[in-house]
């Protein structure tokens, strides 16, 4: 199952692609989508057809998005929202399935403690996915985000076939 992790933001939006296959996970790549323009428009416009040429070329299975934190500033959340937008629609537009993850989710799933710093999650990261090259904090924050994903989605999975198994 390729799994597709991606954290949103206007200026950068990073993106992580793995690899799993049981409990092994291998790293197929990772960047960062930087918007382009002058206004809001154009720069969302930048994000989708950068984040629809990952999907194209890494052809993913199923894709997870970091929630966003509400912060003081209205406007500015608001636009990180936008992008936040463009994150779920990139993918649902491929027909996947996309799962959302709060970032303290995402730390205690990778890390082990809800308010790990970014070192932390990064040591993480490269102690998982031994083979990676880092393209950048937003790049390091996806492959997490596909990482719990793929944890999560494996939970499930096993759940499901537990229950069929005890149906009949």
């Amino acid at each position: 199952m390729r799994v597709l992790g991606i954290d949103p933001g206007l200026r950068n939006m990073g993106w992580g692609m793995i690899e799993v296959d049981g409990s092994r996970m291998r790293h197929l790549g990772n960047g960062v989508c930087t918007s382009e323009g002058t206004d809001l428009s154009l720069r969302l416009l930048s994000l989708h057809r950068q984040l629809t040429e990952v999907l194209r070329e890494y052809k993913p299975d199923t894709a997870a998005v970091e929630n966003t934190f509400v912060n003081k500033d209205g406007a500015g959340t608001l636009k990180l929202g936008q992008a936040r937008g463009i994150a779920l629609l990139v993918p649902a537009q491929a027909g996947l399935d996309v799962g959302e993850y709060a970032p303290n989710k995402v730390k205690k799933t990778i890390v082990g403690v809800g308010h790990a710093d970014k070192i932390q999650v990064q040591h993480m990261v490269m102690l998982q996915l031994p083979s990676v090259i880092l393209n950048g904090p937003d790049a390091t924050d996806a492959l997490a985000i596909a990482m719990c994903h793929a944890h999560y989605t494996r939970s499930t999975r096993v759940v499901a076939q537990a229950k069929r198994a005890m149906n009949g």
